[in-house]
């Protein structure tokens, strides 16, 4: 047996976009199989050297960080007493910023991307305005418009795209949580990045397990592990050694995915592998903040409290040519 190297190591991409139909070779929505979870900053954490610019990064987000380094020191602290405001008013408004109200806040500016590309889409999927997307205006901006009973009569491979269909309506189900078949802002988000959603695990997973197992058997084989479309990436040719690349994928599925040692991944091996536990990084963060913060050590924040260390959340012209001498003796 030869195997042809493929891209198939970075398995497979979503189909991009709302308009047309999508590619029936397409991916599940997501962009990639494995989802891990991105650092909150590139930069290192460097509080002891003065540098806070991880810091800033992870309680702005990068690009509005950006924003603040060109603020002057008064605009800056005026700005992030307005965001103490938010915090506290999107949590139980009692005056002070907890633990669980500042990492809500991180997580809320790290997902800021994804709330972006969802409403860069929005108006695509919601074609009656009325601030809500209805699973048939989904059905009809992804695949066009039908008369029931003449689905996809004018592709050629049809029975693909109805089970495209039905797969992304089972989604859809699972996202709309109230059961009223219309998606708000926060549905359509857990429908299109449902790797980042808790309730939306157990889908992630299924249609992992519907793209690889090709035998239908309910488990991914070795083989089905490191070539999901066989036809498509290797060709029979007695006598040859499998590549490198082959080897250590199979060795990957012995040594870390397949955790029983059964010889094969169900449902929840899966998980741990396209879904990885990982650290809650938010709340890392958030006890750092809090802890650098809480003059008076009572597990809470007060706005004086976070404003007294403000160059500590958010950067300015100020403290950000503060930390570019920082790096100049440094780098001396």
């Amino acid at each position: 047996m030869m195997w042809r190297p493929s891209l198939l190591l970075l398995l497979w991409l979503l189909r991009q976009g709302a308009q047309g139909k999508p590619s029936p070779d397409a991916g599940p929505h997501g962009q990639g199989r494995v989802h891990q979870t991105a650092p909150l900053s590139e930069a290192p954490h460097d509080d002891a050297h003065g540098n806070f610019q991880y810091d800033h990064e992870a309680f702005l987000g990068r690009d509005v960080a950006k924003e603040f380094d060109q603020l002057s020191p008064e605009e800056s602290q005026a700005r992030l007493g307005r965001i103490v405001d938010r915090m506290d008013r999107a949590g139980d408004g009692d005056g002070w910023v907890s633990l669980a109200e500042l990492r809500a806040w991180i997580a809320h500016t790290q997902q800021r991307h994804i709330r972006d590309s969802v409403s860069a889409a929005w108006d695509t999927y919601d074609t009656d305005r009325d601030g809500r997307v209805g699973w048939e205006e989904l059905r009809n901006a992804t695949y066009g418009h039908y008369a029931p009973g003449e689905e996809f009569h004018d592709v050629e491979d049809a029975e693909t795209y109805k089970k495209m269909l039905a797969r992304d309506e089972r989604r859809f189900r699972v996202a709309d949580q109230d059961g009223d078949s219309m998606a708000t802002r926060e549905e359509l988000t857990a429908f299109l990045h449902p790797e980042e959603f808790p309730h939306m695990r157990d889908i992630v997973i299924a249609e992992t397990l519907e793209d690889l197992d090709k035998n239908r058997d309910g488990y991914v084989q070795v083989e089905e592990y490191i070539v999901p479309y066989p036809a498509d990436l290797y060709s029979e040719e007695p006598g040859e050694e499998e590549p490198a690349w082959v080897q250590t994928e199979r060795q990957q599925f012995q040594d870390f995915r397949d955790l029983n040692k059964d010889g094969r991944l169900d449902g929840k091996e899966v998980g741990h592998w396209v879904l990885p536990p990982s650290q809650d990084q938010p709340l890392v963060e958030a006890n750092h903040l809090l802890q650098e913060s809480d003059i008076d050590k009572d597990g809470r924040l007060s706005k004086a409290e976070i404003l007294g260390n403000w160059n500590m959340f958010v950067g300015s012209q100020a403290t950000n040519y503060g930390e570019d001498l920082t790096r100049h003796h440094d780098e001396l």
